[in-house]
């Protein structure tokens, strides 16, 4: 398998916005520092619903994906925002070459 390209997305409760939108920002800026194999790691914002986020990542390797989710980082924000999320969907894919 080459490249793993993941879309996780967010729905935030309203009343704890301000709490997970950190979560998010601090995740974003921990994979960053942190994970290896991490070649992309973007937040983006639903355009009609304020509350809906998407990580739109790529890892090198499932392996580095893997060692990311087990990372300290990567588990408080699960712990952080476990109950504050409406929606948490995380897609794992690999990109079909034609």
């Amino acid at each position: 398998m080459s490249k793993v390209e993941v879309v996780a997305k967010f729905k935030i409760n309203e009343e704890n916005f301000d709490e997970v939108y950190g979560c998010l920002v601090e995740l974003h800026k921990q994979t960053h520092a942190n994970d290896e194999g991490c070649i992309k790691y973007d937040i983006h914002r639903d355009l009609e619903n304020k509350f809906i986020y998407t990580f739109i990542e790529t890892w090198d390797s499932m392996k580095n994906l893997e060692a990311h989710m087990q990372k300290e980082h990567f588990g408080a924000f699960i712990a952080k925002v476990e109950g504050k999320v409406e929606i948490l969907s995380i897609d794992k894919l690999e990109k079909i070459e034609l």
